[in-house]
């Protein structure tokens, strides 16, 4: 990258936070903080409000806005790419954000970005393996107003629908973040019907609204902090699983393998050896019965028992 266009992507960094770091420029751009130092003052030079706080970083003073910034072909496929995820990964609220961002993206792209981009549309696509929630009772349309919650320490009203006790529960709760697993947004908040943390399933959200009550933030740990706890929380027990899978059949288990604790993995010509550390065996058992004799489980004997009974409960169902 020359030096021109690495003081206007300094630029646009600049303007995408509040404050960053000296340290962030140089790891991103591979550069010394000496170069990062004549590159913030080359850009005051022409004219840039570049404000700094001593230890803390610089910041771009408000008011001053850079010009509308044209997107590289590449770049343009990345965020097609990232609508064509949107599609399936998010919920409706999302989507419908997405789609005018994206708008808004496609009218400052010049006439061979915008072909590019055409001809890649009908080219990318993302499965799901199995399809979202589109019931009625599960509008499925929440995120935004999750994120602006988040984004304002707003308490949010929802009336959830419960898988365990199967019912319908109203709640407050002053949520702390969301995350993506398994296919599903999860909502982690501090739920005051029930005085704890609680992960909720977004899809499961009948209906929600913003309250005019806030919390303070510092009240709470960050997403990033109760997660940490919560698997520094887990069961102290661990279970250390060894099994044998025809090499042919892999490729259909690969998707799964690390969504059960996959450790080790070790090419034994036309075998696969696999290690996993886990907490219990009910869901692994069930899983490794749906490949057969193509699995072969080398400890502890306990897994092989497992199998065993649950062979024994599909023989005498069936038979």
């Amino acid at each position: 990258m020359n030096r021109i266009d690495r003081l206007t992507a300094i630029l646009i960094q600049l303007q995408g936070k509040k404050i960053v770091k000296a340290a962030e420029i140089s790891e991103r751009f591979n550069i010394s903080l000496r170069t990062v130092y004549r590159d913030v003052k080359a850009l005051q030079e022409a004219g840039v409000p570049i404000g700094a706080e001593a230890g803390t970083g610089y910041y771009i003073v408000d008011g001053y806005h850079l010009p509308p910034v044209m997107f590289s072909k590449e770049e343009a496929a990345a965020l097609l790419t990232g609508e064509k995820l949107m599609e399936q990964f998010s919920d409706h609220s999302n989507r419908k954000q997405f789609g005018f961002a994206m708008e808004k993206i496609r009218s400052v792209l010049r006439g061979s970005e915008k072909d590019y981009l055409e001809s890649l549309e009908e080219n990318i696509a993302v499965i799901r393996n199995s399809p979202p929630i589109s019931e009625d009772s599960f509008p499925n349309r929440f995120l935004s107003d999750i994120q602006q919650a988040l984004g304002h320490q707003q308490i949010i009203s929802m009336e959830y629908f419960s898988l365990g006790e199967e019912v319908n529960t109203r709640r407050e709760a002053e949520p702390i973040g969301i995350f993506h697993d398994n296919l599903n947004w999860h909502l982690i908040a501090w739920c005051r019907l029930r005085q704890g943390y609680r992960d909720f399933r977004v899809d499961r959200i009948r209906k929600l609204s913003l309250t005019s009550s806030y919390f303070k933030k510092d009240k709470h740990p960050s997403l990033h902090q109760y997660l940490e706890q919560k698997r520094s929380n887990a069961p102290e027990k661990t279970l250390l699983v060894r099994i044998e899978v025809d090499k042919e059949m892999i490729r259909y288990m690969r998707q799964q393998l690390f969504y059960f604790g996959l450790m080790k993995e070790v090419d034994q010509g036309d075998k696969v050896e696999l290690t996993f550390l886990m907490y219990n065996f009910e869901y692994f058992s069930r899983w490794l019965v749906t490949y057969g004799n193509t699995v072969n489980v080398l400890e502890p004997e306990s897994l092989k028992t497992s199998i065993r009974e649950l062979v024994t409960e599909l023989k005498d169902h069936y038979l």
